[in-house]
């Protein structure tokens, strides 16, 4: 009886810590996913903004890349034209390469404390 006892609260520790290197390990990739999604809709707005600048595309052009992209990505979300609007304002805002490059070593000391635990 004592046997099973001990083993049970071993089994429960284990357990424990299992659930608690999952749950960090989850939340360190949702991390990594949100940084890449930043960085990707920071890279588009610019890549609008630097072409209507140098290119003199208009407007329209959100547009047509809304449609472009949902047509190669129909399965993914997040491209309305609505959306490529957003990404554009977001580059606009946060265009300066020294905001970007404070935000990305930010992101990956706090990814890498987490990693470090597990």
């Amino acid at each position: 009886m004592t046997r099973k006892a001990v083993i049970s609260q071993e089994y429960s520790a284990f357990v424990g810590e299992l659930k608690a290197r999952i749950q960090s390990a989850r939340i360190s990739a949702a991390r990594a996913v949100n940084q890449n999604l930043i960085l990707l809709y920071w890279n588009i707005g610019r890549g609008i903004v630097e072409r209507q600048e140098k290119l003199g595309w208009g407007q329209s052009v959100v547009e047509m890349l809304s449609r472009d992209l949902k047509k190669a990505f129909p399965a993914v979300r997040g491209f309305s034209a609505d959306n490529l609007w957003r990404m554009r304002q977001f580059f606009a805002v946060y265009g300066r390469a020294e905001i970007l490059e404070q935000l990305v070593p930010e992101l990956n000391a706090e990814r890498h404390s987490l990693t470090a635990r597990l």
